[in-house]
């Protein structure tokens, strides 16, 4: 079983004097959901996600070497420009993980980043954006460590990445991911995720994920507050269970391809984590008009033309529209006709299933 301590550096001889690395990290959006965690971002319920594509943080990590050693040295560009208000939060991530990377305070760096989505919008950024950043860690370490495994390296990726913001260690490796310790899934880890270890069926593959912008806008309560607000309340024993149900149901359906039990499951956890956000205290409310007009249609849309195509929310009000390659062209012609007004300034992204982190 691999614990928090096999991450820890033993002994580092700090050769390098500079250089840069450079890699992209996709979005994700879970299946079954997270939605509270316990200490160091360890989440309260296991969930399991589908790697995005298209959506991605792209983040280059320059370092030099540096005399002074006693704090940590870094510069933010986001899409080339300053961005101070990004800079507490990788300050504290760098806090999170010294113990595990002690070399980061050995160097001054450069962290230039950029998306090819709006940021903050319900795309889950924090996601991919600490995805790229752990990753362009990760490659500093093993050339300060040549021996490290590639098996070592994606994992701890994913560790760090989850201390950066939970859900960020599913934007690591694989199409699917599971992330958090369950039952029916082999090697599951509380720690980082890990790639499905079944076969996915022919009816996922090239799974498509058009996400209409319903609201471009930062979301009035940050993941990280609703988060906290499971801790106490009414209904997070049942739902924690429900999650740890659903993922071994899941599991089945994506290795026997079953569309229908897929969508009643996916529908039903999306509606599961905003009825979560309704019922905590305080209670809030991230869907907007336009996403329940988008679910009905969806709802209608499907009924009336029996097409396997369904709906996921995030934490915020833009809908993720899920359906089979196959039904691609009938989907979009849907989403053009009946569902572009609800968007915000009629915008849409079309996504699909990817692979994970690449190095650039």
């Amino acid at each position: 079983m691999i614990s928090e301590k096999d991450f820890v550096i033993k002994n580092q001889d700090i050769t390098l004097k500079n250089g840069s690395f450079e890699w992209s990290s996709p979005s994700n959006i879970a299946l079954v959901k997270y939605w509270g965690k316990k200490e160091n971002q360890v989440p309260a319920n296991p969930s399991i996600s589908f790697t995005l594509n298209n959506c991605k943080t792209i983040t280059k990590l320059t370092f030099v070497k540096k005399n002074n050693e006693d704090k940590f040295s870094f510069d933010l560009l986001f899409e080339g420009k300053p961005k101070e208000d990004f800079k507490p939060k990788i300050q504290k991530f760098f806090e999170r993980i010294e113990v595990y990377c002690p070399f980061l305070k050995e160097f001054h760096f450069t962290i230039d980043t950029q998306n090819t989505f709006p940021h903050s919008s319900g795309i889950a950024s924090s996601a991919s954006g600490m995805a790229a950043l752990a990753m362009t860690i990760m490659s500093l370490e093993k050339a300060l460590n040549p021996s490290i495994t590639e098996e070592y390296f994606y994992q701890k990726a994913s560790f760090l990445a989850r201390l950066g913001s939970g859900s960020a260690c599913r934007s690591v490796k694989g199409s699917v991911v599971v992330w958090g310790e369950n039952d029916s899934i082999v090697g599951s880890s509380d720690l980082f995720g890990i790639e499905f270890p079944a076969i996915i069926h022919q009816n996922f593959k090239n799974y498509q994920d058009t996400i209409l912008l319903v609201d471009k806008g930062e979301k009035q309560v940050s993941s990280t507050i609703g988060h906290d607000l499971m801790h106490n309340h009414p209904y997070a024993s049942r739902r924690f269970e429900q999650a740890h149900e659903n993922l071994a149901k899941i599991k089945t359906i994506l290795e026997n391809g079953n569309l229908e039990e897929f969508i009643k499951i996916v529908e039903s956890e999306a509606l599961t984590l905003h009825a979560m956000m309704m019922t905590s205290m305080p209670y809030f409310i991230l869907m907007k008009p336009n996403t329940l007009e988008i679910i009905n249609k969806i709802w209608k849309f499907r009924n009336e033309n029996n097409i396997p195509v369904c709906f996921t929310l995030d934490a915020g009000a833009n809908v993720h529209v899920l359906y089979p390659e196959n039904n691609k062209e009938i989907i979009l012609q849907f989403i053009k006709d009946e569902l572009v007004g609800y968007c915000q300034n009629g915008q849409y992204i079309c996504d699909e299933i990817g692979f994970g982190s690449q190095l650039i």
